[in-house]
């Protein structure tokens, strides 16, 4: 117990030490050093996180009033980010203790691989064991990953098109959220890698319905849209987790600016990268955006600026904008980069990451699940941690290269 504490402790001194010398710099460190810090940071900061999280579950959140980390079972939808997040800290720091724990989250989650409770089999399935597979090939994860796709597919309605995302409720018959966008990466994937070649029409029959159907002419996106499964019919479109039906829900921004180009990826299909490029332009010229790139929780939340900032947004959106340019000209890559470079450089800094041992272990400060239910309302959230890092490796393989 001396021995960890000490390793903290010196731990602490270094990285702290780093952040003094960047701060001696004007604050102004190159992409190639300030990378390099984070996962430096993530390595030691994700064994505390590790040590506050029971054998058999998964970290949710931390709550500072009872200073304890909030857990959830592998049917949560997020999962998978603990793994996935694991496994990008491994692949670039190469610790045997992450990739040890990272094993044995992947071996409690692994069940879930037959789960067709909703639609977010590509959250927990592919982000975790889809990172794995790239990382190490071994063939019983890719196992896991085809059977997976094949869950998810037992929710695609053909009538109506879509991926029905949650369960007919007393408010909505056949919801579908934005979100969903990010699920089709998972089916895309298993048809390119030898799988079933519906799955992979079944992702572009969502792309294009959601295209249809989910967004306004701003090119702004409702969270949900609840269709009559049965004929296809839209029956109303809200925005659960947003201020209003009409406004724009910031990471439902992110999960359409990032799907989209996913999408793209997979298929070169013209109309997905447009949308994603007018999303992208949404959110860059929105003047609600505010000057450090970090979303408010709403677009059009009340009290604008005096309300909570959703570091997960920026995180997505900075993964998203960083594959976005990859895709675009010269001058389109310019901004893109340039808004992605500027998202993290402000996750990355004191008012939104955590220091050493605080935080329960989390990465991200400052993102908000959902105001409307009261639901994790300004606290650290895996996925903007798991996108954060996403986007360092995205900069650090794609841009300090070139």
């Amino acid at each position: 117990m001396i021995m960890r504490k000490l390793v903290v402790f010196f731990s602490c001194l270094m990285l702290n030490s780093m952040v003094l010398m960047a701060q001696d710099n004007g604050g102004k460190i190159g992409m190639g050093q300030l990378i390099d810090e984070q996962f430096k940071f993530a390595e030691q900061q994700y064994k505390v996180l590790a040590r506050n999280v029971p054998a058999d579950v998964m970290p949710q959140t931390y709550n500072a009033k009872t200073d304890k980390v909030q857990t959830s079972d592998t049917k949560w939808w997020c999962s998978g980010f603990y793994p996935g997040t694991l496994l990008y800290i491994y692949e670039y720091t190469k610790d045997p203790e992450i990739l040890k724990e990272a094993d044995a989250r992947l071996g409690i989650l692994e069940k879930e691989k037959h789960y067709t409770g909703n639609h977010d089999l590509g959250f927990m399935m592919y982000c975790s064991f889809g990172n794995a597979y790239r990382l190490f090939k071994k063939p019983e994860y890719k196992t896991t990953i085809d059977t997976a796709a094949a869950s998810l597919t037992t929710r695609y309605r053909p009538a109506a098109k879509v991926i029905q995302s949650w369960n007919a409720s007393k408010k909505w018959g056949g919801p579908v959220i934005i979100d969903n966008m990010m699920n089709l990466e998972l089916l895309s994937w298993v048809s390119d890698h030898g799988g079933d070649k519906k799955y992979k029409e079944i992702a572009i029959t969502h792309a294009n319905t959601t295209l249809k159907n989910h967004f306004r002419p701003d090119f702004s996106s409702y969270h949900v849209v609840d269709y009559d499964m049965k004929t296809g019919k839209v029956v109303q479109k809200q925005t659960a987790q947003g201020a209003a039906d009409e406004s724009a829900w910031s990471r439902g921004q992110s999960w359409g600016l990032y799907g989209y180009t996913m999408m793209y990826r997979f298929t070169k299909d013209k109309r997905y990268l447009t949308q994603a490029k007018n999303i992208a332009k949404f959110i860059l010229s929105n003047p609600h955006l505010p000057k450090d790139m970090v979303p408010y929780w709403d677009f059009d939340a009340p009290g604008i600026p005096d309300t909570y900032r959703d570091a997960s947004a920026a995180a997505v959106n900075a993964s998203a904008l960083l594959e976005l340019a990859q895709y675009s000209d010269k001058k389109d890559r310019k901004v893109y980069v340039s808004a992605a470079e500027k998202m993290i450089r402000s996750l990355a800094s004191d008012a939104y990451r955590a220091k050493l041992g605080e935080n329960g272990g989390f990465l991200l400060m400052h993102s908000v699940g959902s105001i409307p239910h009261k639901s994790e309302i300004d606290v650290p959230l895996t996925y903007a941690d798991y996108y954060f890092l996403e986007a360092l490796h995205r900069y650090k393989n794609w841009y300090l290269k070139s």
